[in-house]
């Protein structure tokens, strides 16, 4: 494992550099834009191995790390708010050498990548917000997760992973893409609960995002499966019609999870916004 201490937690991640991007700057300003994909919850880096693939096959350095609290990366007990893991993400940024980047996130993932945006818009070169919504949390939302982080702490990760995975799959492809089901569902269980109930009592406590996003001024790609009920294709329009330069995209044929689900629309679309953020592509 890649790993680096990062605001004093020690960080996993990996540094898939294209040949391109390895050919370019150390700190990825020559040639195709970086790329710094983060997670949703409860997941880790592994749910983008095939954007990060795709990417650094044309050429992208793509970074992907597991957020503190998931994956390979420390376990934080406590409250992790987004901004921590925002600042968690520029900070290995600064490790990497990076200055910009194209951020990307799904879900939670997306809401810090928002939070990165509140605190270091000038790092963003381009922006990707899948499966994912600006609002603050509702007093009933705050309540459930945390009693859902209670739960964790109590029972560990099996039940709600077991309970959520057809939310995060559509159940049609729980059935028609059982690896996919079966990826998904381990990256959930083995979720250490300390931190995944550390990151949902943080997320409770988010900002509304939705006045920051009219003032992003780089380009953005919305991505929203279609048959998402955490984050319906109205979450997805909201954000477009706020968003100054943004593209909308909706995935046939997916849930929460696109990006796994049905991977090469997803890479279509996000190899073509990439593409404009490079100056490019059409748009």
């Amino acid at each position: 494992m890649t790993s680096a201490s990062v605001n004093g937690v020690r960080i996993g991640y990996d540094d898939h550099r294209g040949d391109r991007a390895a050919r370019g700057a150390a700190d990825g300003t020559e040639g195709l834009p970086p790329v710094v994909l983060v997670h949703g919850h409860p997941f880790n880096r592994g749910m983008w191995a095939p954007q990060a693939a795709a990417l650094a096959a044309d050429g992208h350095r793509v970074v992907t790390a597991d957020l503190r609290g998931y994956g390979e990366s420390e376990v934080v007990p406590g409250v992790t708010p987004l901004e921590v893991f925002a600042r968690d993400t520029a900070a290995l940024m600064d490790h990497l050498g990076l200055d910009r980047a194209v951020l990307g996130g799904l879900s939670m993932g997306g809401q810090i990548v928002m939070d990165f945006c509140r605190i270091f818009p000038e790092r963003v070169s381009g922006l990707l917000l899948a499966d994912t919504f600006p609002a603050a949390e509702t007093p009933e939302g705050k309540a459930s997760r945390n009693a859902t982080a209670d739960r964790l702490l109590a029972e560990g990760m099996d039940g709600y992973a077991d309970e959520v995975l057809d939310k995060m799959v559509a159940p049609y492809n729980v059935t028609a893409l059982p690896q996919v089901a079966a990826d998904v569902l381990r990256m959930m269980r083995t979720t250490p609960p300390e931190g995944a109930a550390a990151a949902l009592r943080g997320r409770a406590e988010r900002p509304d995002y939705s006045d920051l996003l009219t003032r992003v001024a780089v380009p953005a790609l919305v991505v929203v499966g279609v048959d998402d009920a955490y984050t319906p294709v109205s979450d997805a329009e909201f954000m477009h019609e706020r968003l100054p330069d943004s593209t909308l995209t909706v995935i046939q044929g997916a849930a929460h999870m696109p990006n796994l689900e049905r991977p090469g629309e997803f890479n279509t679309a996000l190899r073509a916004f990439l593409a404009r953020v490079n100056g490019t592509g059409k748009g």
